[in-house]
């Protein structure tokens, strides 16, 4: 008999079907380069590639007594590695949606309507802590964040140094920071609105 290597591929699938481990090994080893190249340029990932001809050659070793191969055995291991890969990726793409419905399901429910109320309280709070500024600080702070007007277009309608109008908003933003207790980040987001 010949030595495996010089086998043909319609040889070597007859002894595989007769469950003939060398020749297993020796389509192993004639392709698996071959495959292995199809499956890196598909995936972009070694290790992947690796996994997906794991599946291929297990694949083909599960089946060989049912073995049917139409055409070559180089076209048979490009189709299987083909289709591992699509398997491989739905895989990857099933297992990340359920990581995502995961991650999903762990995180608190916002409840609108709370939230709503929060920030309408939030608003009353903010608008009763204002009125509480001293009067010129109270002006120059509503001109600046109700009316959107600059610091100069204040200091001009008013008779005031810019200096001092940027001196009546900071004191402004630290009482409010102060009197409700929020981070001035969030304080400036609530102004805004």
């Amino acid at each position: 008999m010949k030595a495996y290597n010089q086998l043909s591929d319609a040889e070597l699938c007859a002894a595989l079907k007769a469950s003939d481990e060398r020749a297993y090994t020796e389509i192993y080893n004639r392709y698996w380069d071959k495959i292995y190249t199809v499956a890196v340029n598909r995936l972009n990932d070694k290790i992947e590639a690796e996994e997906v001809l794991q599946d291929v050659f297990f694949s083909l070793w599960k089946r060989r007594t049912t073995l049917d191969i139409q055409y070559s055995m180089n076209t048979y291991l490009s189709v299987a590695v083909k289709y591992q890969i699509i398997n491989h990726q739905s895989r990857q793409l099933r297992k990340a949606s359920q990581i995502a419905t995961h991650i999903a399901m762990q995180e608190p429910a916002i409840d609108s309507t709370q939230l709503w109320f929060s920030e309408k309280e939030l608003q009353h709070q903010l608008t009763m802590s204002i009125n509480k500024l001293p009067e010129k600080c109270r002006i120059v702070f509503k001109m600046s964040r109700e009316e959107y007007k600059t610091n100069s277009q204040i200091a001009t309608e008013l008779g005031l140094s810019e200096k001092t109008v940027e001196a009546h908003i900071t004191r402004a933003l630290v009482f409010l920071k102060t009197s409700l207790k929020v981070s001035i980040p969030l304080l400036m987001l609530l102004l805004k609105k």
